[in-house]
C-alpha cells in the first residue's frame, strides 16, 4: 500500500466496517475464494487506482490486484479497469470503500480533462482552489492533476493570497501587501484578490506578484488585463464554468481558478462484478 494514501484508506475502512461486516461475515465462509472486477459504466478518466489497491491490500496483504486501466488513462463504458482475487469476504467488505474512492476521484479527473480541453491552444493554465471536501484535499487535488490541470495553493500555509476580508481587516490593499512583504521570505509570491479597476490599480501600486480578478464581468476583465499590462500575473476566478473557460482565456487570463473542479464534479459510474472462485 502506498504510504501517502494509507491514512485515507484506514480512516475510510474504519468508518465503513466499524466492529465488523455483519452481513458478509455471516453469509460468506471464511475459506471462500473469489474474484472481483471493477467495470466502467460510462466513459471516464481513471484516478485513484493506488487507493483501490490499497483498500484490498489493507484488508489482506496477499490479495492479488491487477490494474488494467491506469490513472490518467481513459476507459470506455464496459471496460474492466481493475481486478482483485483473494478471500471473498475481504473483497466484499472492501468493495464500497474502493468504489467510493475511484468514483469520486475519477469524476474529478474526468471533469477536469473536459475543462482542460476547452483551453487547448490558449496558453492559459487551469487550477483548482481550496474548495475541497474537508479531509480529502490531498486526494481531490491529486485527481485534478491526473485530469491535466494544476493545483493552486494546497492550504493557507504555502502561499499568500490577500482576500477581501484581509483587505478590510488591514485597512487597505497597500498596507496588506506591505505587511506581507515584511513578514514572509523572498521566495513567496503575493497574490491580491480584486473586484474593481480601482482595486486593480492599488494592487499594482503595491507590487502584487499575482492579481486575482474576482467575479468581474468580461469587459472589466479585459480592461483590468490592459491595465496590468504584464506587470503581474493575471488570475481570473469566480463564476467559472466550463462554458466560460475559452472566453476568459481569450480575455487575457494567465490562470483560471475554478472551485468547480472539486466541489461540483459528478462522481462517475463504476461497479464491481463478483465471481466466486
Amino acid at each position: 500500500m502506498d504510504w501517502q494514501w494509507s491514512y485515507f484508506i484506514e480512516a475510510a475502512l474504519t468508518e465503513d466496517i466499524g466492529a465488523g461486516d455483519i452481513t458478509t461475515d455471516n453469509l460468506i465462509p471464511a475459506e471462500a475464494w473469489g474474484r472481483g472486477c471493477i467495470v466502467a459504466k460510462e466513459p471516464l478518466v481513471v484516478a485513484g487506482m493506488d487507493l483501490v489497491k490499497g483498500v484490498f491490500e489493507f484488508l489482506d496483504p496477499d490479495m492479488d490486484c491487477l490494474v488494467t486501466v491506469a490513472d490518467g488513462e481513459s476507459a470506455a463504458a464496459g471496460d474492466v479497469v481493475f481486478e482483485v482475487s483473494g478471500p471473498l469476504r475481504m473483497i466484499l467488505t472492501g468493495e464500497r470503500t474502493a468504489l467510493n474512492f475511484l468514483q469520486r476521484l475519477s469524476g474529478i479527473a474526468t471533469f477536469t480533462r473536459d475543462c482542460v480541453a476547452e483551453l487547448e491552444g490558449t496558453g492559459t493554465r487551469l487550477v483548482d482552489t481550496r474548495k475541497t471536501t474537508p479531509g480529502l484535499r490531498l486526494l481531490e487535488k491529486y485527481a485534478v492533476r491526473v485530469g491535466g490541470a494544476a493545483n493552486h495553493r494546497m492550504g493557507l500555509f504555502d502561499g499568500v493570497l490577500i482576500k477581501d476580508n484581509h483587505i478590510v481587516a488591514c485597512g487597505g490593499i497597500e498596507k496588506a501587501v506591505f505587511l506581507a512583504r515584511q513578514r514572509v521570505h523572498h521566495l513567496v509570491k503575493i497574490e491580491v484578490e480584486v473586484t474593481s479597476l480601482e482595486e486593480t490599480e492599488s494592487a499594482l501600486a503595491a507590487g502584487a506578484d499575482v492579481i486575482m480578478l474576482d467575479n468581474m464581468e468580461i469587459d472589466m476583465i479585459k480592461q483590468a488585463v490592459a491595465l496590468i499590462n504584464d506587470r503581474a500575473l493575471v488570475e481570473v476566478s469566480g463564476s467559472v464554468t466550463r462554458q466560460r473557460l475559452r472566453e476568459l482565456a481569450d480575455a487575457g487570463a494567465d490562470i483560471i481558478s475554478a472551485g468547480g473542479l472539486t466541489h461540483s464534479a459528478r462522481a462517475v459510474d463504476l461497479s464491481m462484478r463478483i465471481e466466486e472462485g
